[in-house]
């Protein structure tokens, strides 16, 4: 066992007093292989004591009891929870978002490609976390969360949201049908695709796309920390560099908020 220990990326757009928050890296685990070291997948083949361990050392980061740090069993949909008390990990809701206004609660987000994305009301003392990938992003995620916030006295004038590590458009390729799911809800989407290629496919600026989500939402404070989780191997894991290299699985980043105070 390792003891160096997580040193997630940490943003001041949510550095708010009795607010605890952090994008975890690989940085700070213990487990071995495809998963080194901070994998925090419980839905990975990872050795299941490791993802134990990794998930305690980042609960204790941000200040936390290590079964309070949750986790969703992710569905890429729009549904959002209110989150009142801390759930067993098998008993974790089929959902992409949760939101809370109770203390010692850390909200955890799964990702390996797709937006983690953190939010705070720091005045009403209320936080979310959603987990944006493309389907998310479409059909509603952002809205469902900032509706979830406002129910419980946020106000998205106040929100501060910061996306984290996210695969970058240059490592985004994708098909004509991909790019015609998108025309259909909305022509103007165009802008956030590549010219196609001979082979008609082109490449999709999912973090882009997040970001103008929550500006036409009206958030009032958003931040996209622009880091590629395909690019940068030594620091996140990625599904699709996985899937390039026919990798029999691969880790799961954790991105976490907690009301402390």
């Amino acid at each position: 066992m390792t003891d160096t220990m997580p040193r997630p990326l940490m943003t001041s757009n949510l550095q708010h007093k009795g607010i605890a928050h952090g994008f975890f890296t690989r940085e700070g685990g213990v487990s071995q292989g495809l998963y080194k070291s901070l994998n925090g997948g419980i839905g990975s083949s990872d050795d299941p004591q490791s993802v134990i361990e990794n998930r305690a050392r980042m609960a204790r980061t941000l200040g936390v009891n290590e079964p309070h740090l949750l986790s969703l069993y992710q569905i890429h949909s729009a549904i959002c929870v209110k989150v009142n008390e801390p759930w067993s990990l098998d008993q974790r809701p089929r959902a992409d978002a949760m939101v809370t206004n109770q203390k010692g609660l850390a909200l955890g987000i799964g990702t390996a490609d797709c937006g983690p994305l953190l939010f705070a009301d720091p005045q009403a003392r209320v936080i979310g976390a959603a987990h944006s990938g493309w389907k998310g992003a479409l059909y509603g995620v952002i809205d469902s969360t900032l509706l979830a916030m406002e129910e419980l006295g946020a106000e998205r004038s106040r929100i501060h949201v910061t996306l984290g590590p996210t695969i970058s458009q240059s490592a985004y390729e994708v098909g004509p049908e991909f790019r015609e799911t998108f025309l259909s809800s909305d022509k103007n989407s165009d802008r956030f695709f590549t010219t196609q290629t001979g082979n008609g496919k082109c490449h999709f600026d999912l973090p882009a796309y997040i970001v103008d989500r929550l500006e036409k939402a009206g958030v009032g404070n958003i931040e996209n920390l622009a880091l590629c989780t395909y690019a940068d191997e030594e620091r996140f894991f990625s599904f699709r560099r996985t899937t390039h290299r026919k990798e029999s699985d691969y880790g799961r980043l954790i991105a976490a908020i907690a009301l402390t105070e």
